[in-house]
């Protein structure tokens, strides 16, 4: 086994605290996120819900994500994303999928290691809020999104 002895041994703790400080150093570009193409009659409803989204959710400011839309939303530096008008998840037709309602909002839960995915169900278009992992047990945000929600995007038929 080789030992780090003198000089190199010195510059060692210099260069993790310089690797370290470049590996967390945060940019102040906005997060990049896929912007859904649903049709026009969703896609009016996600601009109505976009005019009513709140300026801040679970104590992180708006911060929405490129490229700019209003079928996207951001809160926090990517901590908190919202898109209108995504797909139907296939996830959606399991029997076995979670769920759960906040505020007479249902959101179907898919768990990912980066943090939980959420997207309504029994509405005429689907709205998808992901989490990231600091929001790994915790749905708090989808509180401050739940009415916005329930008040632009009518229950489906």
């Amino acid at each position: 086994m080789r030992r780090l002895s003198g000089p190199r041994l010195a510059r060692l703790p210099a260069v993790l605290v310089l690797a370290v400080a470049v590996g967390c150093s945060s940019t102040d570009a906005p997060a990049k996120v896929p912007v859904p193409g649903p049709p026009a009659e969703e896609a009016a409803l996600c601009r109505a819900l976009d005019k009513e989204l709140p300026k801040s959710v679970a104590g992180h400011d708006r911060s929405d994500p490129e490229p700019g839309s209003e079928l996207t939303a951001g809160w926090g530096d990517a901590a908190i994303v919202l898109r209108c008008g995504v797909p139907r998840p296939g996830r959606m037709s399991d029997p076995q999928a979670e769920a759960v309602d906040v505020d007479g909002v249902n959101w179907l839960l898919e768990e990912r290691d980066s943090g939980p995915r959420f997207t309504t169900t029994y509405r005429r278009t689907y709205v998808e809020v992901t989490l990231d992992e600091r929001f790994m047990h915790d749905i708090g945000p989808l509180a401050d999104l739940a009415a916005p929600v329930a008040d632009t995007v009518p229950p489906s038929l």
